[in-house]
């Protein structure tokens, strides 16, 4: 056969480092100016917007008080400004907020389809708030006949740092304690802390980077675990040492590091800026916004039950092989879920066994074949796969699959591969494919004003 092995020439994208943009959420009490030294050492690699959420910063509460309220008006400042790369990064109350619009981004909610990422701070979770409800009294105390005093405010501030906080940056904080309106304070602790959101907040696949400070209470690594991380499919918690519950006053520098490396890399896979102009355009329906999301996020590891090391080791480097260029760890495993999960296009060789063993037999053939495929050379892999293909490899000993039957397993593979790197929002950009967006009026779908030969509608994407 001189069909080649490969499915298609190296892709030489073009590496798309956008500067992201961080969406910053102030605490209880606090304003955007807690993330000030955040900001500073940041400003280089991301766009900073610190929101002062309403009620605080010298801002009226207005009737933006109950949780929905505050997540629409976060939705807003963020839609009003279109990025396409961003993330939420939600200090304690300002965490449950940043989740709560994170859910609506998984649901396809238009201008939302550029979150790459959710960066809780000692962050309140969908659940109640852990609040010992004397605490909860005495500090609606503060506010029961106007505004609070200035021994209030010092007391609130001291029962949330681990270290007494010093000079200008203890004095802002308590004058932001003094400027905030009751209302605001008050319909936090009275509902918006109580909010029962868990199964609006379920199985979002945004990754989530949670930190908790090593002396807090209530929110400490003990609660965020427990409370904000089972949210998140891909969660990472890390502890910030030396800080209470205002880590971006204790430990800004830490916590802008912290930031940055781990947003930076996920800035880097990003989907590029005019896919998704295309993906929150109005003409996208809601559904298709949002699969097309979920089928970008990163695959669930698989456990060595389901599938082997040494079988996703194979596929990884067939993949390598297979589409040059291409992610070969992600399509390992994306295979890796749809042979644990049964899925197929319908069809397969009659001379063939069940998928699930001519898949097991022909990696473990193919690896026995190699000595270990995955550390040969490219060209000794390429080599080997053009021999099965071509029906002349050297069976290993204890070899299950005869020639005709392993070479019609890699062309299954072919097609495997081939199936899950087209399904790929990535590649869909990359290619310039742009049918997703012809929907989203349901019957009174925009669908396209040309389709003769060679003559695009302004809306689609550059081929």
């Amino acid at each position: 056969m001189d069909t080649p092995t490969t499915m298609l020439a190296p892709l030489h994208a073009e590496v798309r480092m956008q500067r992201p943009t961080l969406f910053l959420l102030h605490n209880l009490g606090a304003s955007h100016q807690e993330w000030g030294a955040v900001q500073r050492i940041l400003g280089t690699q991301f766009e900073c917007v610190a929101l002062d959420i309403p009620g605080f910063g010298g801002t009226s509460a207005g009737n933006t008080t109950g949780i929905d309220a505050l997540v629409d008006w976060f939705q807003q400042e963020v839609t009003a400004r279109a990025p396409t790369c961003w993330f939420a990064v939600g200090h304690s109350m300002g965490g449950k907020i940043a989740t709560l619009l994170a859910a609506r981004s998984r649901d396809g909610v238009q201008g939302l389809a550029g979150l790459a990422g959710v960066v809780l701070v000692a962050a309140s979770p969908p659940c109640p708030e852990p609040m010992e409800e004397a605490r909860r009294e005495e500090m609606l105390g503060w506010f029961a006949e106007g505004g609070p005093t200035r021994a209030d405010a010092e007391t609130f501030i001291d029962a949330n740092t681990h270290r007494p906080l010093q000079g200008a940056a203890r004095e802002a904080a308590i004058r932001d304690v003094l400027r905030t309106d009751p209302i605001a304070w008050r319909a936090w602790l009275e509902q918006g802390s109580r909010a029962h959101r868990q199964e609006q907040a379920a199985h979002l696949h945004v990754p989530a980077l949670i930190l908790a400070g090593r002396e807090d209470g209530d929110l400490g690594e003990a609660a965020q675990r427990a409370l904000n991380a089972p949210h998140y499919v891909h969660a990472a918690v890390d502890i910030v040492a030396d800080a209470g519950h205002l880590i971006p006053v204790e430990q800004p520098a830490w916590l802008a590091h912290r930031i940055a490396a781990w947003a930076l890399p996920l800035a880097a896979r990003a989907l590029p800026p005019a896919f998704i102009q295309l993906l929150d355009a109005e003409r996208v329906a809601p559904r298709m916004r949002a699969r097309l999301l979920a089928r970008h996020a990163t695959p669930l590891p698989l456990s060595e039950s389901a599938l082997p090391a040494r079988h996703l080791a194979v596929l990884s480097a067939l993949a390598a092989c297979l589409l040059p260029g291409a992610d070969a760890d992600d399509l390992a495993v994306r295979a890796g879920h749809a042979l644990v999960n049964h899925e197929s296009d319908g069809w397969r060789f009659a001379d063939l066994p069940t998928d699930a063993d001519a898949w097991s037999q022909a990696l473990d053939q193919l690896d026995a074949a190699a000595n270990g495929f995955s550390t040969l050379a490219p060209t000794e892999q390429q080599a080997l796969l053009k021999k099965v293909q071509q029906q002349s490899a050297a069976a290993p000993p204890g070899a299950v699959l005869n020639p005709a039957q392993w070479a019609h397993w890699f062309e299954d593979a072919r097609a495997l591969f081939a199936r899950i790197w087209m399904s790929l929002p990535s590649t869909w950009a990359a290619v310039g494919y742009d049918g997703f967006a012809v929907g989203g009026k349901g019957a009174h779908s925009p669908g396209y004003e040309h389709i003769q030969t060679g003559v695009t509608d302004a809306w689609q994407l550059p081929c």
